[in-house]
């Protein structure tokens, strides 16, 4: 078993860190349903303002709202404004990650989707793996692939 990514929210923006929670990140259940992201599902959370890696559990938030709220300790590593990277992953044997296709979300300062990206592996005819990143329309994107949005 291999583990793997499944979905990640890129650069969503902090919106709130409320330390006298009980734990968990709270995010919009639109952003988590388009992405692939389940309630109760543990996620690593990457702060690319501190540095900052933690791993906790997701709630939903209001639908909508576009929040994305780190609880109790994961508080402590984030702070609003802050960019972060939320990603969940999953384990399937090896045979299967050319099947998947992870999708990806990237974000804008007020945390609408401003672009859906999916990676895609594939396996050439010499057994060899080779990566892509696509974008809606199908249309592979360069690597490393700049979100341009800072």
């Amino acid at each position: 078993m291999r583990k793997v990514v499944a979905a990640k929210l890129h650069g969503i923006h902090v919106t709130e860190a409320n330390l006298d929670y009980h734990g968990s990140i709270t995010l919009d259940p639109d952003h988590c349903e388009e992405a692939g992201i389940f309630p109760l599902e543990f996620v690593e959370i990457w702060n690319k303002n501190s540095g900052a890696r933690i791993s906790t559990y997701v709630i939903l938030g209001e639908r909508g709202s576009r929040c994305c709220i780190l609880n109790g300790a994961a508080a402590r590593t984030c702070q609003p404004g802050d960019q972060v990277i939320i990603c969940n992953s999953i384990y399937i044997p090896e045979a299967q990650i050319a099947a998947m296709t992870p999708r990806i979300l990237t974000f804008d300062h007020d945390n609408n989707v401003v672009e859906r990206l999916c990676y895609q592996v594939r396996v050439d005819a010499t057994g060899r793996y080779q990566f892509s990143i696509l974008n809606e329309a199908g249309v592979r994107q360069p690597i490393p692939l700049l979100t341009g949005i800072g």
